[in-house]
């Protein structure tokens, strides 16, 4: 037995920040504790657990002080004697393991992205290979992250994540399939998938890109009802996955693609392997096939050397293009990025008011067409249920980052993890209120 000082025994407290990428993995450590019959909590509230171990991201500046500031919490608590062991995991240790080892001695030990066997046997318990799809939900239980591939192989001057999560490496079919099995046999109708890139699912392993191939398998699984697609690269993008959305109810019409931009010298500075031309022409192509599908993006401003004339272009195509979802990253400099080589000359206020200027153009947009859906019916799965409203989504919106549809809890029921069709009665920038159809 470990010796512990504090009164809770061995109850490992799991902390997880960053992306739908970690949750997905703080879930497979928590399935691996668990099938070693350790007492395993999640973000627990009153942080229980004598053991710690916290799964950091490394993505961008806010993220980065995010992790250290936890760790920096945990590793106080141990001083005062009020948590034994603080284990530190995830894409900032993967990425800054030395220097965090020389700047922060008290943590036990770090850990990369792909040290679980090792962290197991830190938390004295064994890697169980069986356990394919076996994951402890942090989620709902009526959603959950399936991540297909790890890692990334495109070159984008701007992003750490090939340094943190390595090269792209699929994970199979049949693997997955077994995986969303496990899932819907718990209850879950909702599955998201996830990937650092879900274009290039399958050319390592298949020698072509074989998300739709996949899709296909996914479909046949009873209980799921609904299929999300997550961080999709628009080049190359396959176009049979279009017509699997277009031709399969269970594929939600939803996708998030990143774009990060429009100007064409900023574009290939980024690396994308895009243009401004071909970016609006897969746009088009997405809503000529697929019509009513919801499109998220992600744009980044304040890149080195974005000139007002660059900006200016960038917000006239966001009025052009009308995202039904899209959010805006001031540019982070990051060390050991291409970009890292140009200097950040965008000065933090201009960064801020670029956003801003998107934002709000974003939001005029968001307004007008929530406003269009007044009075129509739309199927919401249903999440939770907060002070006098539930909260639910159409299959136009992934949980966290889009609109809900509230329902008034004080003049109706529905019941959490169901599907109901509510009429929408009210509509604002981000959200929708309804009422339950009889």
């Amino acid at each position: 037995m470990m010796r512990t000082k504090s009164p809770n025994k061995n109850k490992i407290n799991i902390v997880t920040l960053g992306c739908s990428k970690n949750v997905y993995d703080s879930e497979v450590l928590m399935g691996q504790l668990k099938a070693n019959n350790k007492e395993v909590v999640h973000e627990d509230a009153k942080e229980e657990g004598n053991i710690v171990v916290i799964n950091t991201c490394g993505f961008i500046g806010d993220a980065k002080e995010e992790s250290i500031n936890t760790i920096l919490h945990f590793v106080d608590k141990k001083e005062r004697g009020l948590v034994d062991k603080v284990f530190v995991t995830g894409c900032l240790s993967e990425r800054y393991k030395a220097d965090l080892i020389k700047e922060i001695p008290n943590v036990d030990a770090y850990f990369g992205t792909h040290d679980l066997p090792l962290l197991l046997k830190a938390l004295r318990a064994d890697y169980k290979h069986e356990l394919v799809g076996e994951r402890l939900l942090t989620t709902p239980k009526h959603y959950a992250y399936l991540k297909i591939a790890e890692g990334c192989d495109r070159p984008c001057s701007f992003c750490a994540i090939p340094l943190m999560r390595g090269k792209h490496i699929s994970t199979p079919i049949e693997n997955l399939v077994i995986e969303t099995q496990k899932l819907a046999a718990k209850g879950v109708k909702e599955l998201i998938l996830i990937a650092q890139d879900l274009t290039y699912y399958g050319l390592d392993m298949y020698n072509k890109r074989a998300l739709a191939d996949l899709l296909k398998e996914l479909v046949k699984v009873d209980g799921i009802e609904w299929i999300r697609l997550h961080y999709a690269f628009p080049t190359g993008f396959p176009e049979d996955v279009l017509q699997a959305m277009k031709s399969e109810p269970k594929i939600c019409n939803y996708i998030d693609i990143p774009l990060q931009h429009i100007n064409d010298e900023i574009l290939q500075s980024m690396r994308r392997g895009t243009s401004h031309q071909k970016t609006t022409q897969l746009i088009h192509k997405f809503r000529t096939i697929v019509p009513e599908m919801a499109i998220r993006t992600t744009l980044i401003v304040g890149y080195p050397n974005e000139t007002e004339a660059q900006f200016d272009e960038l917000k006239q195509w966001v009025q052009e293009m009308q995202f039904e979802r899209l959010g805006v990253f001031a540019y982070s400099h990051e060390e050991d990025t291409h970009a890292a080589t140009l200097e950040d000359n965008v000065p933090d206020e201009v960064k801020k008011q670029r956003v801003a200027e998107i934002m709000d153009i974003q939001s005029q947009i968001s307004l007008e067409l929530n406003q269009q859906k007044i009075g129509k019916i739309f199927r919401c799965l249903f999440d939770r249920k907060e002070g006098n409203y539930f909260y639910g989504r159409t299959e136009f919106d992934s949980p966290d980052v889009d609109n809900e549809v509230l329902v008034d809890a004080t003049q109706y029921y529905v019941q959490i993890g169901q599907f109901i069709d509510i009429e929408i009665t009210e509509a604002t920038e981000y959200d929708l209120e309804g009422v339950p159809v009889k």
